[in-house]
């Protein structure tokens, strides 16, 4: 579950945003990881022998991040927070936050 000001995230929040930067933090450890999610995702199919692109629902309210460390702490039974730090209008908007998060 994602949380979006302390409160809990749905489909029908999404607006007309196309992603957001998150913070998921492992309750066991306290350890953080920033990162950006796209709430669709590029599919390409063939139609009369042409491959076509169109946009299709990503995984974002089930994503637990790249992170190889988190997945395996999640595997183990470790809890984790999921909070949704910024929605964003543009790809752009979410590299940006990313990177402002990380840094700071």
């Amino acid at each position: 579950m994602w949380l979006y000001n302390d409160q809990e995230f749905t489909e029908e929040l999404i607006g007309d945003n196309i992603g957001f930067v998150y913070l998921i933090t492992n309750l066991n450890n306290n350890k953080m990881y920033v990162g950006k999610k796209l709430f669709t995702k590029s599919k390409t199919y063939q139609k009369n022998n042409k491959k076509k692109r169109k946009r299709v629902a990503s995984d974002w309210m089930t994503y637990t991040g790249s992170n190889d460390l988190l997945n395996e702490d999640i595997k183990n039974g470790h809890s984790i927070k999921k909070e949704i730090l910024y929605l964003c209008k543009s790809k752009g908007w979410t590299t940006y936050y990313e990177t402002k998060e990380i840094l700071i």
